[in-house]
């Protein structure tokens, strides 16, 4: 009686213990989609792939073709798909488009792309393989991520072999279902960018093959390129992958990020935006746009976030999600000291600011910050031996009509020198310089002029 009722218990204790190991493990990997759900990260998900990502520990990949040598904001939302499939406990990969690059996706273009050299090419590959390479290991811990490219295993096809072996396992009515094709047919497509899918295919195949990738992610216009990959690796490999895609990022109006070579693109590389713009670009947002962007591009956890949205709409007017946005994604793609930078360069406009301030800017800040702003010339030799500020107003800029108005100015405490109030004996001297170019001048509250020195 007494073995029975101890069997008894020992039996409910084992099967409490297996049920609690089976939650854990299913919590362990459940995250990721229900992360990627409540961030509005979530467009399509093939059928299976939350069972698939909840029994273990996965590889899966994002594409990336190097039509420019630096990667932009619609890029850094599909990167952060990476970043996220890290922390929930998974293997990610990041693929550079070294061959597909060469060929063009079709994808959402009513024309056929330019093809790109092949210097070029190689510069764009290698310039986003470091951005990919720096934002994933700073934002998902050292040793997480594989760079993959995919012209190493492109590079030794033959045309003839890659026919046979891959084109053979589709059919041109598969091929031409797909959307992307769909509306480009009617413009006109070459059977060089027709083929785009069968090499994107036949990524997601090797990956499959060679590094045990079942799962890929991307934006939701590469729906139809995913999923041939997963047929691809069903017909060919009788192998079993699964596909997820996230929203394109849009701007307030609607329009999407996305033009390689568009002037109004936001970009990770410092020397295209630079991190004062680029903390702008996040400051500048509106509520709802900037609501939507904390969820997508920073790490902070749900809570956090729910959070900041709730004070923020409490009191708008602080700007709370947005100032908090711009500190996150400004840190993760740049540095704590680019954004230290510019917050000292966005106060100098909008808050208060000191010489020693100015001073920490590059050129390039100062030149961005005070872009538009009335600029006038000075030679150097001007200032060798220091010259009264009435003069260099009156004489040497258009700052003010006169003399005398100069004056009036000054003794009225309006003029400010380097972000410094000046009098009416004050001067000015090489020792004044910023960045031994710029000098500052300010009247009055709102009212600046930049003093280039040659």
């Amino acid at each position: 009686m007494v073995s029975s009722f101890f069997c008894s218990n020992l039996s409910l204790i084992l099967l409490k213990n297996i049920k609690a190991l089976i939650f854990a493990t299913y919590n362990l990997f459940m995250n990721f989609i229900e992360e990627m759900r409540w961030r509005g990260l979530l467009h399509d998900v093939m059928p299976g792939t939350e069972e698939h990502l909840l029994e273990g520990k996965r590889a899966g990949y994002i594409g990336f073709d190097p039509t420019a040598d630096s990667l932009h904001v619609g890029h850094l939302s599909t990167a952060m798909l990476l970043v996220h499939f890290a922390h929930c406990g998974h293997q990610p990969i990041a693929l550079v488009g070294g061959a597909t690059g060469m060929v063009g996706d079709p994808t959402d273009k009513t024309n056929e792309r330019q093809l790109l050299y092949e210097e070029e090419l190689n510069k764009n590959v290698a310039g986003i393989h470091h951005q990919l390479k720096y934002l994933l290991e700073k934002a998902g811990g050292e040793g997480t991520i594989n760079m993959v490219n995919n012209y190493d295993w492109m590079k030794d096809y033959t045309f003839l072999d890659f026919i046979r072996d891959i084109g053979k396992h589709l059919t041109v009515n598969y091929m031409t279902s797909k959307d992307s094709v769909k509306k480009r047919l009617e413009f006109g497509l070459s059977f060089t960018e027709f083929s785009y899918q069968l090499l994107q295919g036949n990524d997601f195949l090797h990956l499959y093959e060679k590094h045990n990738c079942t799962f890929q992610m991307g934006g939701s216009d590469q729906w139809g390129n995913i999923v041939t990959g997963t047929e691809l690796i069903r017909r060919k490999a009788e192998g079993k992958a699964y596909a997820m895609t996230a929203p394109l990022v849009t701007r307030a109006d609607g329009s999407k990020f996305g033009k390689s070579d568009g002037n109004d693109n936001v970009w990770l590389d410092a020397e295209k935006t630079s991190p004062y713009k680029f903390y702008q670009f996040w400051i500048n947002q509106d509520d709802d746009m900037s609501e939507q962007y904390i969820k997508r591009f920073t790490l902070l956890e749900k809570a956090e976030i729910d959070e900041l949205i709730e004070e923020h709409r409490a009191n708008p007017g602080r700007r709370i999600v947005q100032n908090r946005l711009a500190k996150e994604v400004t840190t993760l793609v740049h540095s704590k000291e680019d954004l230290d930078l510019a917050i000292t360069a966005s106060g100098i406009l909008f808050g208060k600011s000191t010489k020693e301030n100015l001073q920490q800017l590059s050129k390039q800040a100062i030149q961005e910050v005070f872009e538009g702003v009335p600029t006038f010339t000075i030679q150097k030799t001007d200032l060798e031996h220091g010259i009264e500020v009435v003069d260099l107003m009156a004489d040497k800029t258009t700052i003010v009509s006169s003399k005398g108005e100069a004056r009036r100015s000054l003794k009225e405490n309006s003029i400010s020198i380097n972000k410094e109030k000046v009098g009416l004996e004050a001067q000015v001297s090489t020792a004044d310089l910023l960045n031994d170019t710029y000098i500052l001048v300010q009247k009055g509250k709102k009212n600046y002029f930049l003093l280039e020195v040659q």
